[in-house]
């Protein structure tokens, strides 16, 4: 008989218990099930409302189910329904009669959303390790590569020079923005709604502040309505891996990009790259192509908890278990992601000769350029028009603005002086952007020191 039979007069059909059961992902809650209830046990006892002997033999038997948990050593049951039945029914085979006065004070709507608040801590925090490993990665490397010329992009289209170190802290920058959201989702799973009961609390005088302490709770929830109706915490996560995910989706775009024969800018690791079955020449950098797909699939988690959500009228439905297997799939997704992400960057090889060679194609000294006419006088909008007609030109003489005489040049405009050469070479036109924010190495080298005192903190 189910632990809440008592109304009911026959049992669920057999179908009905196998499509309404959640033992078999809800089962992952386990150890904060067990936390959960070993908390309300003992406060429990400490306000009188059950006995302290019932209470210590509770947290003793409730201690003994998540050693043997750990240790693989029980079989949940669908039957049972979900983690929380499955959890007091065998405390009650075991214990006896003290194990039915578990759930005083308590609903399975308040304990389901406790056991959430507490995986979702857990997984901000994993989360954020595996991003500030990356952002270090990104960190030392962009270091090696203050000096390393390489091409910038808008549209596809080379546009100026800048540098691999300045490249990849772009990048940082994104990941250390990812962290602080997830710090934020931290945040907003560190309310404990315990004491929320079915949605309108309850009459027993329970601390609630005090199951807070006991399970590291910095505040408890301000309404028994909203504490057990409220996944804004998992969608917080699942909304700040989606970000994540299509930050690092866009990198492995790059990385894809960088690694063919086109580019060549990059070789990928052995280790992390496939063959072809049919093309024995083949190299493919599979690793970079899964996490971009898997990119959408983080997104479709989020989707379908937003959706489920839209429309739910307060309290609890039915409709939000089915919050739990998209925020384990994106949870699951997004670290494991990282993770394999960051073990691939570390092994990349930057082909740098190639990344200098393709800064010089492409014009992407036209800008410097035409700031040299300005520094010389000329009003940026002529100075503008003026270098045009030089890439036309040098376009159709199938030269570089480097390969142009000064006689040539000054057949354009007479502000060209001697000193123009020095002005647009891909060293200058690097270490001349020397503002906070831009590709100069000592900015780029700030930029990096910033890093890593944010990661400090």
């Amino acid at each position: 008989m189910k632990l809440w039979g008592g109304r009911f007069s026959k049992a669920t059909d057999g179908l009905v218990d196998d499509f309404h059961s959640s033992i078999s992902f809800d089962q992952r809650l386990y150890e904060q099930d067990i936390q959960g209830s070993i908390a309300h046990a003992t406060m429990l006892g400490e306000q009188g409302i059950i006995s302290k002997e019932d209470a210590d033999q509770i947290v003793s038997g409730l201690r003994g189910i998540l050693q043997d948990a750990r240790d693989g050593k029980i079989q949940w049951h669908v039957d049972a329904e979900d983690i929380h039945m499955n959890v007091e029914s065998l405390l009650t085979e075991r214990i006896g009669e003290a194990g039915k006065r578990l759930h005083t004070g308590r609903s399975r709507n308040d304990q389901v959303a406790l056991d959430t608040h507490m995986y979702a801590k857990v997984a901000c925090m994993d989360t954020i390790h595996m991003l500030e490993d990356l952002i270090e990665v990104l960190l030392d490397t962009a270091e090696k590569h203050l000096h390393t010329i390489m091409p910038g992009y808008t549209h596809m289209q080379k546009a100026q020079p800048i540098t691999l170190a300045h490249h990849l802290m772009a990048y940082a920058q994104m990941f250390l923005r990812d962290r602080e959201r997830f710090r934020h989702a931290y945040a907003a799973a560190d309310v404990m709604p315990l004491g929320s009961g079915a949605l309108a609390g309850t009459t027993f005088p329970l601390n609630r502040t005090r199951v807070a302490e006991l399970l590291g709770f910095s505040s408890i929830t301000m309404n028994s309505l909203d504490g057990v109706a409220d996944r804004d915490y998992l969608l917080d996560y699942m909304s700040s891996a989606s970000i994540c995910m299509m930050h690092l989706s866009r990198f492995c775009e790059e990385m894809i990009l960088w690694n063919t024969n086109e580019f060549h800018f990059v070789e990928m690791d052995d280790a992390f790259s496939t063959g072809s079955s049919i093309m024995p020449q083949k190299k493919n950098p599979d690793v970079a192509e899964l996490i971009r797909g898997k990119t959408g699939r983080v997104y479709g988690d989020l989707m379908a908890l937003l959706t489920t959500m839209k429309g739910l009228p307060l309290a609890y439905n039915k409709d939000m278990q089915e919050d739990k297997e998209a925020f384990f799939d994106a949870r699951d997704t997004v670290v494991k992601s990282l993770m394999v992400f960051t073990a691939m960057l570390r092994t990349v090889t930057f082909r740098t000769a190639d990344m200098e060679r393709g800064a010089s194609g492409g014009f992407t000294n036209a800008t410097d350029l035409a700031d040299y006419l300005v520094r010389q006088g000329v009003p940026f909008r002529d100075a503008h028009r003026v270098v045009g007609e030089l890439v036309a030109h040098c376009i159709a003489e199938n030269k570089t603005l480097l390969d142009l005489t000064l006689p040539e040049l000054q057949q354009f405009h007479p502000a060209f002086e001697s000193d123009v050469y020095e002005a647009i070479s891909m060293k200058a036109c690097v270490e001349r952007r020397n503002i906070p924010g831009a590709p100069a190495p000592d900015m780029v080298m700030q930029s990096i020191q910033d890093a890593r005192s944010r990661l400090a903190q």
